[in-house]
């Protein structure tokens, strides 16, 4: 297995690097020290290279883009009513850099940081370690907080990431990265995509896409994925039911590191996804980052799958625990298994 190390851009003065972890098949995952983005995800078919996710060429591009374009969101992802929340009887307020919620940690979150990177490996796999250490008034968030973002590439295929928190004050923990796949030949479109989701319920939204708490079951709807399913069909049967124009929806999913919450595919039958969480939650959203018009028009060309805890789940007590407290670090951890299907 091979590790390659060299400086991808600058950007705000700094050293922006690259990180590539090579696999015995050939398969690659390249990751950047800014934002902890996953900007390669390459699989070697018959000697031909296969990109699934979306990446970009340079940090101008990046900033450019936008849409947290496969980067490390934290320390909160999704969305936090009010952007506001109580630990233990208090009550904070963080950035309300999305009308009148907090969004991906604020604006200074996770995607927002230069990391310090290292290699590590083992018989089986290689990894690149990021990690920094955040301090409560760089993002406003109670408790300084040491984060690590493991990204793991092994010989079965499988990308793991894993983010380990660790505070001196309680907290809200609850990061993911924010990938954006297309797992299609001509990758124009999603038309020949499908998604599998294991899931009974989505959770209701406001007009902010915040949760209101209610979860609504999603049998016999547009938001069925319990079986594979065109994500080109679904939209359009979203559109029928209720005038939707794209997913941007949360799932209640079953924590599992033996069962998918979730498979993506192609539906040429080329190629799958597995994707496996510890935690309860999978966001879903449908779009076009490269192409405004596209966009406009609801012509999407990446699925993005986000998961993590529900969101919001500080303010609602059935979503889950997103509190870190001193002393007892949290490991949270994604594992997408790849398969050559034919």
């Amino acid at each position: 297995m091979e590790t390659k190390k060299e400086v991808f851009d600058q950007f705000e003065g700094q050293d922006v690097m690259r990180y590539t972890l090579i696999n015995d098949q050939q398969t690659r995952i390249s990751v950047l020290s800014y934002g902890g983005t996953w900007q390669e995800f390459v699989v070697n078919e018959n000697g031909v290279e296969r990109p699934l996710i979306w990446g970009l060429d340079s940090m101008a591009d990046y900033q450019r883009v936008g849409y947290c374009l496969c980067q490390s969101v934290g320390r909160v992802a999704g969305r936090i009513g009010g952007a506001k929340f109580k630990i233990d009887g208090q009550e904070y307020q963080v950035d309300m850099n999305e009308q009148t919620h907090s969004l991906h940690g604020g604006n200074h979150g996770f995607n927002t940081l230069n990391f310090a990177g290292k290699f590590s490996e083992d018989a089986n796999s290689v990894s690149v370690v990021l990690s920094k250490h955040i301090k409560a008034t760089d993002d406003n968030y109670p408790g300084n907080l040491d984060i690590e973002i493991k990204f793991t590439l092994d010989n079965q295929n499988q990308v793991t990431i894993a983010f380990t928190g660790d505070t001196d004050a309680a907290t809200l923990f609850n990061p993911t990265n924010h990938v954006y796949w297309n797992t299609t030949d001509d990758r124009k479109s999603l038309g020949k995509q499908w998604l599998q989701i294991t899931s009974a319920a989505h959770l209701e939204f406001d007009q902010e896409k915040v949760p209101t708490g209610k979860k609504i079951a999603v049998k016999d709807t547009a938001y069925d994925f319990n079986q594979p399913k065109s994500v080109e069909n679904a939209l359009q049967q979203l559109k029928n039911e209720n005038g939707g124009i794209e997913f941007d929806d949360a799932y209640e999913v079953n924590p599992s590191a033996t069962t998918p919450i979730a498979m993506i595919g192609d539906t040429d039958g080329k190629r799958q996804i597995k994707l496996y969480s510890d935690r309860n939650g999978l966001v879903i959203y449908t779009a076009n980052p490269f192409d405004p018009d596209k966009e406009a028009a609801h012509e999407y060309n990446a699925l993005a799958t986000e998961a993590q805890t529900l969101p919001d789940a500080i303010n609602h007590s059935d979503f889950g625990d997103v509190i870190l407290r001193p002393s007892q670090p949290i490991t949270n951890t994604i594992r997408y298994q790849y398969e050559r299907l034919g």
